[in-house]
C-alpha cells in the first residue's frame, strides 16, 4: 500500500480542534467543534488541497497519539467532504501492520462526524459522501501535491 506522512492535529475522542502553521508545525488557534473526532486526524504535508490548506487525512486507529506526533500511514482510501459548499476530502489511512478495518462501518462513522463537527456554527456546515478507492486517494494527492498532477 502507498504511504504518506500524516501530521495529527487532533487526537482521538478530542472535540478541540487544533489550528496549525502547516509550515512550522505550530498551534495557532484552538477551537471547541459539536463532535469528538472518531479517529486521529491530521493533515499531509507539503500538500494544497482546493481549500487553501493540506489534504485532511484520517488516521484509522486504536492507538493514542497527540497533537504534535508524526506518522507514517498506508492510504486506503478518500472520504468525500464538502464544507461551506466546497470540496474540503480527506484521505483515509491506517498504521502499517493494523489490521484492516471495516470500510463501511468507517464510512458510517466519519459521515456522522462530517456532519456534526460544526453543527451550529455559522458557514460551517458540512456533508459527507462515498468513501472513494485507494486509486482516487492517490489521484488527489498527485492533484494536490505542487509540482506534481
Amino acid at each position: 500500500m502507498p504511504s504518506i506522512s500524516v501530521f495529527i492535529e487532533n487526537p482521538a475522542g478530542s472535540d478541540l480542534k487544533h489550528h496549525h502553521d502547516e509550515e512550522r508545525f505550530e498551534v495557532v488557534q484552538v477551537e471547541r467543534v459539536g463532535a469528538p473526532f472518531p479517529y486521529p486526524y491530521g493533515f499531509v504535508p507539503g500538500t494544497l488541497a482546493p481549500d487553501g490548506d493540506a489534504v485532511d487525512c484520517f488516521v484509522i486507529t486504536e492507538r493514542p497519539f497527540r497533537t504534535g506526533d508524526l506518522v507514517t500511514a498506508e492510504i486506503i482510501g478518500l472520504m468525500e467532504q464538502t464544507d461551506g459548499g466546497g470540496a474540503n476530502h480527506n484521505v483515509v489511512a491506517v498504521l502499517p501492520g493494523d489490521p484492516p478495518p471495516d470500510l463501511e462501518a468507517v464510512r458510517e462513522q466519519l459521515a456522522r462526524f462530517i456532519v456534526e463537527v460544526f453543527r451550529g456554527l455559522p458557514g460551517r456546515e458540512s456533508t459527507a459522501g462515498r468513501l472513494l478507492p485507494v486509486e482516487d486517494a492517490l489521484a488527489y494527492l498527485a492533484a494536490c501535491t505542487p509540482g506534481r498532477s
